[in-house]
């Protein structure tokens, strides 16, 4: 029997929203072009960097706040600044970075535009810098004892699930990766809600303490949708500044494989069907 050590598991986390979106106007005044910046109504704290949003107009006009768009419905990547000022990128990698050089060219709007805005799922990312993790589940039981029994009864019901995420916290960097400071946001947000969605790794691809051949990109996790309840931040002197998240689970919490397989059908009968891979051996079937 293997000994798998918990130094090689990873969280993912997607962004997520409660279904709430934003209602505002785009004014000619909110847009710099020359600083590829806008701006418009919306409580603090409810659009963070890295987030991917649907901007569309609400009366069906163009968004030419946007230089040389036509359409009524866009979706970026988005920066925001430290007075709420947005940038949009095409990419989140350079939604995190921030800057002028890569951000979507803007132009002064003709007009005042209503606009809807709804923050968009969007890829899972590894959450860096992450120490441990853990993740509870529970289920709920009903006392159906009778009168007549002589030992008590009980039958399963609902389940349910509870976790904790403990990072070093970091702010700024890797551009690739979900940045722990991204907790202590969301967990701020009113309006669009603190919703993610996570996968947790018991095994990841490459890890293989068995030194089974076919087992090595096999990965483990565990697949939830939580909501943020608590942040905890722990500040002291000459030690690193450590956060911990605590959420709950809002749906169905699901173990997940990917396991590695064979490259071969079977027919039913059970034989294998190989299948030549050559670029002399490609064998055509006539449609």
């Amino acid at each position: 029997m293997s000994v798998y050590l918990g130094t090689f598991g990873e969280v993912e986390l997607k962004r997520e929203f409660d279904g709430t979106d934003l209602q505002s106007t785009i004014n000619p005044s909110d847009v710099n072009a020359t600083k590829k910046r806008f701006s418009f109504d919306f409580d603090h704290g409810q659009l963070l960097t890295g987030d991917q949003i649907e901007i569309t107009s609400t009366d069906g006009s163009a968004l030419d706040f946007i230089d040389s768009y036509t359409k009524t419905s866009v979706k970026k990547f988005i920066y925001v600044d430290e007075l709420d000022g947005i940038f949009l990128y095409d990419s989140f990698a350079h939604a995190v970075a921030g800057g002028t050089t890569n951000a979507t060219a803007l132009a002064t709007p003709a007009n005042d535009i209503p606009i809807k805005v709804v923050v968009e799922n969007s890829d899972y990312r590894v959450l860096g810098r992450v120490q441990s993790y853990e993740l509870n589940t529970q289920r709920e039981t009903v006392d159906v004892t009778t009168l007549s029994d002589e030992f008590r009864n009980r039958i399963g019901t609902l389940m349910s699930g509870s976790g904790r995420m403990a990072c070093e916290w970091e702010y700024t960097g890797d551009t690739t990766k979900e940045l722990p400071n991204y907790l202590l946001e969301l967990i701020l947000r009113t309006k669009v809600g603190s919703s993610f969605k996570g996968r947790f790794y018991i095994k990841t691809s490459g890890y293989n303490p068995a030194n089974h051949s076919d087992a090595n990109n096999d990965a483990v996790w565990y697949e939830v949708s939580g909501v943020l309840t608590a942040c905890a931040v722990q500040f002291t002197p000459n030690q690193m500044v450590q956060i911990t998240a605590d959420f709950i689970t809002t749906s169905k919490i699901e173990i997940r494989m990917d396991l590695e397989v064979q490259g071969k059908l079977l027919q039913e009968n059970t034989d294998e069907i190989l299948l030549e891979q050559g670029a002399t051996d490609a064998i055509l079937l006539d449609p």
